[in-house]
């Protein structure tokens, strides 16, 4: 067998390994073929003789994510108009939580990048991520059906779904933090954003502050990641120190009003005290 046949079969086992461990993480074993389009980037595409991409698939995965994830808002959320549910579809639809999803399957070790793409990050960017996630999606759909590429995407996504509800009109985290300090008179929150890495491999660390106090940091590959991971704690910082001083508010006015029972108690029983005295007095 000669060097380059088998440096071929070495990798096909490297390969098939790695498909695996994809497999495992996603809970369906799919057609080989039909993963291994799914992970294959344009960029690697192109250096290599013009292969098929993922583009179609993501096409594809991009619709059976928008279903799923609209029927499962419409059914959750009854009460809801058209305007305020599209508001919260785009909240877990959207490059940036899908890049989140697919870091935690560690999507970007299985890409298939080309030297330019892997050479400036390629394997971590959003819009990478976000579409071979998709890709992904449109092949359970092909090889598994409908219910099992809906099953996938409530196992992905509900996380995110059920975190959206928590947030403002805006449907983000740094709107849904101007909007709380604003109803609590604390101020217009800014964020101090600070870099380090090479430029292909940046991180940025975000400090959320608001009238001169920090409540929160956020780390991402960019700029409005960090700054809404940062904005994401200091809403929950200052939410939480908000119903905290409700809760004691609700504390003291029931025990005002429970003292003010009392002394009505009190009253009550003297009066009718003075006036069985006065009764008692009238008889002959």
């Amino acid at each position: 067998m000669s060097e380059l046949s088998s440096a071929k079969k070495a990798d096909n086992v490297s390969t098939a390994s790695s498909h695996t461990l994809l497999e495992g993480r996603l809970g369906y074993q799919l057609e080989s073929a039909l993963l291994v389009r799914a992970l294959t980037h344009r960029s690697f595409a192109y250096e290599n003789g013009g292969l098929p991409t993922n583009e179609r698939l993501e096409f594809l995965g991009d619709s059976v994510l928008g279903l799923v994830v609209t029927d499962t808002l419409y059914r959750i959320h009854p009460d809801l108009p058209e305007g305020q549910l599209a508001k919260l579809r785009a909240a877990v639809v959207n490059s940036r939580a899908l890049a989140q999803v697919g870091r935690g399957l560690e999507l970007g070790s299985f890409i298939r990048l080309g030297r330019g793409e892997e050479g400036t990050g390629g394997r971590d960017k959003a819009s990478i991520l976000a579409d071979t996630l998709e890709a992904v999606i449109g092949a359970v759909y092909l090889d598994q059906g409908l219910d099992a590429a809906s099953e996938l995407v409530h196992r992905l996504f509900d996380p995110l779904i059920e975190k959206s509800s928590n947030l403002g009109a805006g449907l983000d985290w740094k709107t849904s933090l101007q909007e709380l300090t604003a109803a609590e008179s604390l101020g217009v929150p800014e964020y101090l954003v600070t870099e380090t890495g090479p430029d292909h491999e940046k991180t940025f660390t975000a400090a959320a502050r608001v009238g001169g106090v920090s409540y929160g940091t956020g780390t991402g590959r960019s700029k409005k990641e960090a700054e809404q991971q940062a904005a994401e704690t200091a809403w929950r910082s200052i939410r939480a120190d908000a119903d905290e001083r409700a809760a004691a508010k609700v504390a003291v006015e029931t025990a005002a009003e429970a003292d003010v029972d009392v002394v009505s108690e009190e009253a009550a029983d003297t009066s009718s005290a003075t006036a069985s005295e006065s009764a008692d007095a009238a008889k002959p």
